[in-house]
């Protein structure tokens, strides 16, 4: 099956300011915010497949955000699976801007569909914006059940994530301990940190120093892979 159409995109929504830019065009820090956020859904294409499929569910780190969709680490990882002959097809549900509560609310709908590994990549928005890490972590909690009553057979990998100190040590601390904590009680795949090696380098950041460039985000495809990989059949 051809590269471009085995990477569908069953939600890819970009995050909305006071103007109309696109997500490449913005270069200010969309997460960290009080204003009322709106999203633009794109419409995506739904070919059958008989390939096995790969969801990734996340926020904009998921979504490319800054970038073409393409140069994100989910496409990377299609293309590693093509490689290799194996049949996965990859679909990036990465909405800019998201948080455990948003994703909570929209994953029920996301599942309508048969998914064999489910990445769920979400926490980051809530840390940086100091939500209550009691909520995080039940609504990480919820999305890892929810994804169970639909289907049992899926294997999940949980995402880890860690955010600056700005909310104070204490906070930071614990907010990184919810994905270790979170993926032993489930029994669950778990990518220590999704930014490893790319968080802090200027060089490997967009401007805003969150979101990885082009480059940054190959480094996490290699992230993800290490943990993806043994996982696939």
């Amino acid at each position: 099956m051809d590269r471009v159409l085995k990477f569908r995109y069953f939600l890819v929504a970009l995050l909305l300011w006071n103007c109309g830019e696109t997500p490449k065009q913005q270069k200010t820090e969309d997460t960290p915010t009080t204003k009322t956020e709106e999203t633009n859904s794109v419409a995506t294409e739904t070919e059958e497949t008989d390939d096995a499929v790969i969801l990734f569910f996340g926020n904009s780190l998921t979504a490319a955000y800054g970038l073409d969709t393409e140069e994100g680490f989910p496409n990377q990882i299609q293309l590693k699976i093509d490689s290799l002959g194996l049949n996965y097809t990859v679909i990036n549900s990465g909405l800019s801007g998201e948080t455990t509560a948003g994703g909570r609310n929209r994953l029920d709908w996301v599942l309508n569909q048969e998914v064999d590994i489910f990445v769920l990549e979400l926490g980051a928005n809530d840390g940086l914006r100091g939500i209550p890490l009691t909520e995080t972590r039940a609504n990480l909690q919820a999305m890892i059940d929810l994804v169970r009553e639909k289907n049992p057979e899926t294997r999940i990998v949980l995402a880890g994530m860690q955010i600056p100190p700005n909310m104070g040590m204490e906070y930071t601390t614990e907010f990184r301990n919810i994905y270790p904590e979170l993926a032993k009680a489930n029994d669950v795949a778990l990518i220590p940190f999704l930014l490893e090696g790319v968080a802090g380098v200027p060089e490997l950041n967009l401007e805003d120093g969150i979101h990885p460039t082009a480059d940054g985000q190959k480094i996490v495809a290699n992230t993800v892979w290490q943990v993806l990989k043994p996982i696939l059949k």
